[in-house]
């Protein structure tokens, strides 16, 4: 229920050849409140509801519950969700022992690409790529909920 996650924005297309699976992905929040976020989400036919709390000083540590709910629950609860919509498409990869997810928005974030890596600790060490760029991790700006009010294209 605690995850721990790094962000890194992508200076290269080079992930592309090295991902194993990807999936689109459509979310909206229901609250966007950095204090406690409650996002519904879409990944290819299955729906989640998920919960966030705060992140923790550095930002890399903050609870999350999350569970499945009917796709035809999750479609519904989109068309009640506050403005702003997040389309993008995730791409794993893996780099050692860990596994990335690079998301590659479109329509209002359409340019930016986000790497987010999960860990065991905070202070684990793992294997940075060539084409990890510049972390993010305790900026809000890159948080989704952040950009699906505050859209990439408009910054």
């Amino acid at each position: 229920m605690i995850e721990i996650e790094r962000k890194f924005l992508v200076v290269s297309d080079d992930f592309i050849n090295e991902t194993f699976a990807k999936k689109r992905i459509v979310q909206a929040y229901l609250n966007s409140n950095p204090e406690r976020t409650v996002r519904i989400r879409i990944k290819e036919n299955k729906g989640f509801l998920t919960i966030k709390g705060k992140g923790n000083a550095t930002g890399t540590t903050r609870l999350e519950w999350e569970t499945e709910i009917p796709l035809q629950d999750a479609e519904k609860l989109l068309t009640i969700c506050e403005n702003g919509i997040i389309d993008k498409t995730r791409h794993e990869v893996m780099v050692g022992n860990h596994m990335y997810e690079v998301d590659v928005f479109v329509g209002d974030n359409m340019g930016l690409i986000i790497a987010e890596i999960e860990l065991q600790s905070e202070n684990e060490a793992f294997e940075k790529p060539s084409w990890l760029g510049k972390e993010v991790t305790n900026d809000e700006r890159f948080y989704n909920a952040y950009l699906s009010v505050n859209p990439f294209r408009t910054w």
